[in-house]
């Protein structure tokens, strides 16, 4: 019986200080402290062949991955084998080929639409899961009630697929173990959003038992926490460790690094953006909208940006296409894609990571349309494609 708990991702800037001592070697100074990581880069795009030799190449021979399956084959196609599902994950597999051949590939996570409801479409998700090569861990995330009922998990026992066992406001945090391995993902209880969230340690403690119950049943365990603002994923996965007495020497340090870096306080915020357009009404104002898809720091850049290097080129209710300084952006809320071309967004457009230009632009634009563009992006982001150009 093995237990594996990481977090979800190890790429952000916030975590510099807390717990990175730079940005550079990120990923390096996490596989000191982890064995294990659940990227979700792949839900966006497929990853490029160097890529994935370079995880393979950079993590220990005990290191093991998890993957998001890429959302082409869950959203676009909804797992639909008339629309070649089976040759896309066939592509997926091939990429990921030097992780299986390390033995650092772990589970591969299906994350289901919303919309995907079992009266519907329970067919599809079992034709699909009949043609998956079995050499291979696969997990299934539920987003949708209607699939909470036996049969589901009679078909997930079936197929040997690990139903995703997770802690968030949509679904109740029910242990059910359909496979040889069990998969747990720790989302968090914020309301905005549900992963900027710190668990208690009553919180934590009252998973203890089910986080037991799991590697008495399942022959391993994986678990990630993707409450990933301020550090909070590694300090709760550090302490669940704990809890358990398996806290390593280097978790506790990472651990004790993070407690003494909140004892300095705050750091400064800096220029507080869009306070001219907070919202009246119900929900989040642009501030918070902007808030939830980068950081204070990118924020601050963006009002240093001058008003006469952002050009704006086209604009109607769906669509902007803007010039700003060497960059284009374009947004297309109709067809909800979000191109740009700096180096920033590259980096951080699979973790929707707004840049400091697109701050910019949604600052410029008539506050009724930038809240419109940023609450479609938030309320509907898995069906956003964010496209570095």
């Amino acid at each position: 019986m093995s237990l594996r708990i990481g977090t979800s991702g190890w790429y952000y800037d916030e975590w510099v200080g807390p717990f990175y001592d730079k940005k550079k070697g990120m990923f390096t100074a996490y596989t000191k402290v982890f064995d294990t990581t659940e990227v979700n880069s792949t839900f966006y795009r497929y990853p490029s062949p160097r890529m994935v030799e370079g995880w393979n190449r950079s993590s220990p021979e005990v290191f093991v991955f998890a993957l998001k399956l890429p959302q082409v084959i869950t959203h676009e196609k909804w797992l639909s084998l008339d629309e070649d599902v089976e040759g896309d994950t066939g592509r997926f597999l091939n990429l990921l080929n030097p992780l299986y051949r390390s033995g650092k590939l772990g589970p591969i996570l299906i994350q289901l639409r919303p919309k995907f409801n079992f009266d519907e479409h329970a067919g599809a998700l079992e034709s699909y899961l009949e043609v998956l090569p079995d050499e291979y861990e696969w997990a299934v995330e539920f987003r949708n009630k209607s699939w909470l009922n036996p049969e589901t998990y009679s078909i997930l026992e079936r197929h040997n697929v690990a139903y995703t066992i997770v802690d968030e406001p949509l679904l109740p945090p029910d242990i059910h173990v359909t496979a040889d391995f069990a998969y747990v993902r720790w989302h968090g209880h914020g309301t905005r959003p549900w992963y900027n969230y710190e668990y208690t340690p009553e919180e934590l403690e009252s998973w203890l038992p089910k986080v037991e119950e799991t590697t008495m049943k399942a022959r391993k365990t994986y678990g990630y926490f993707n409450n990933h603002y301020s550090a909070n994923a590694v300090k709760n996965a550090v302490e669940i460790l704990s809890m358990l007495n398996r806290e390593t020497p280097e978790q506790k340090e990472a651990l004790k690094k993070i407690v003494e870096h909140r004892k300095q306080g705050p750091r400064p915020r800096g220029v507080q953006p869009l306070e001219a357009f907070k919202s009246t009404g119900e929900g989040l104002s642009i501030a918070d909208r902007i808030a939830s898809f980068t950081t204070t720091a990118r924020i601050s850049r963006a009002e240093k940006i001058g008003d006469d290097e952002l050009t704006i080129n086209a604009s109607s209710g769906d669509r902007v296409q803007s010039e700003i300084r060497d960059y284009f952006i374009d947004i297309d809320a109709g067809a909800r894609v979000l191109r740009h071309n700096c180096d920033d967004w590259r980096k951080g457009a699979d973790q929707a990571r707004l840049c400091k230009h697109i701050v910019k632009l949604l600052m410029a634009l008539p506050p009724g349309q930038a809240e419109r563009f940023l609450a479609d992006m938030w309320e509907n982001r898995e069906s956003w494609k964010f496209e570095a150009a």
